[in-house]
């Protein structure tokens, strides 16, 4: 299934290349970040709700290989700078995933409202998580995706434009991770 989604946004690569319209050229990020920019993908983030300037420093990290992941490198190797500032402008005009319905399991999300409160999440996330400037909105992203990115900070396999993160991370314990990205993906 993953595969297939790459193999799609590859081959839509080649037409965004030649579309005119921002909503033609972001056909192949949908095809794995999800209609509207809600991901439906195992362990692929939501786009909606995004701060233009958290999205213009993550594409130019993919575009420079600061970031690797290949079929991300490989669709923004051509962007140009303003293609860059294009394109993360229209992401943050995506509508923000949905809160979930159901409130959650009491038990997990203490646990996480408790590790947000002693890792001090809610300070540069802003108390609702919905991000600021070049910190990203974690409100309600995919539960899979925000306990592998955890993960990757903690193990330091992922680095971001600053150490920030993976510093945070050195006293969570990777059992911790899981009651953290339950309690951000399902708070309301």
């Amino acid at each position: 299934m993953r595969r297939l989604a790459i193999a799609a946004a590859l081959a839509a690569l080649s037409f965004s290349a030649n579309a005119e319209t921002i909503q033609e050229r972001t056909v192949a990020c949908f095809a794995c970040h999800g209609e509207h920019g809600t991901s439906e993908t195992e362990n692929t983030p939501s786009l909606g709700g995004q701060q233009a300037p958290y999205a213009l420093i993550q594409l130019f990290m993919f575009r420079e290989k600061l970031r690797v992941f290949d079929p991300m490198n490989e669709m923004a190797k051509s962007m140009t700078d303003d293609d860059l500032r294009t394109f993360s402008d229209f992401i943050a005009t995506l509508p923000k995933p949905a809160p979930p319905t159901e409130a959650g399991d009491p038990a997990r999300m203490a646990r996480g409202q408790a590790l947000v409160q002693q890792n001090r999440c809610n300070t540069c996330h802003n108390t609702d998580f919905s991000g600021k400037d070049n910190v990203p909105r974690i409100a309600n992203q995919r539960e899979d995706y925000l306990a592998k990115t955890l993960a990757e900070y903690k193990d330091n396999s992922r680095h971001g434009y600053d150490a920030t993160m993976a510093d945070v991370m050195q006293t969570v314990t990777k059992e911790q991770i899981g009651d953290l990205a339950y309690y951000i993906a399902h708070v309301r």
